[in-house]
């Protein structure tokens, strides 16, 4: 039986991570990210796309691509968590599980980033927890996943 693939999408900004704002983000960068995910995939017998985009149409394009080929989503939007209704739009088109992960607490944030128009189509929301937010974000699709298959 073949692994399930889950897309890890990342928004704007992300590819900037070790130089933007280290206090808030950390010094790991997105290489750093990736191999965290790699391994947690492995860990859970899950294949793991994992992107980056600082592209609005094309983090929309991507969610499309998962519907039919990917099993759930575990996406960052960033920046578009609060501004994006056609994200949040694709993300309940394609029906697949999602996990909305964030590597800061946005509740801690400025209010603008208190809200995500993205959680409305997400089964659950992860913040705060840096690259610990995204294992655990796989760990909870990987168990969605297998329970409705």
């Amino acid at each position: 039986m073949a692994e399930p693939l889950i897309a890890v999408l990342n928004g704007p900004n992300l590819n900037l991570l070790g130089l933007r704002e280290p206090e808030i983000y950390g010094i790991q960068t997105l290489d750093d990210l990736e191999a965290v995910c790699a391994e947690a995939g492995e860990q859970l017998g899950l294949a793991i796309d994992f992107r980056q985009t600082n592209g609005e149409g094309e983090l929309i394009t991507w969610v499309h691509e998962c519907r039919g080929r990917a099993a759930g989503i575990v996406i960052n939007p960033a920046g578009y968590s609060h501004t994006s209704v056609a994200l949040m739009d694709a993300l309940h088109a394609v029906e697949l599980p999602v996990i909305e992960v964030h590597l800061s607490n946005i509740h801690q944030r400025e209010a603008f980033r208190h809200h995500s128009y993205v959680s409305r189509a997400a089964r659950g929301v992860i913040c705060g927890l840096g690259f610990s937010g995204y294992r655990l974000a796989l760990q909870a699709i990987a168990e969605i996943v297998e329970q409705e298959a």
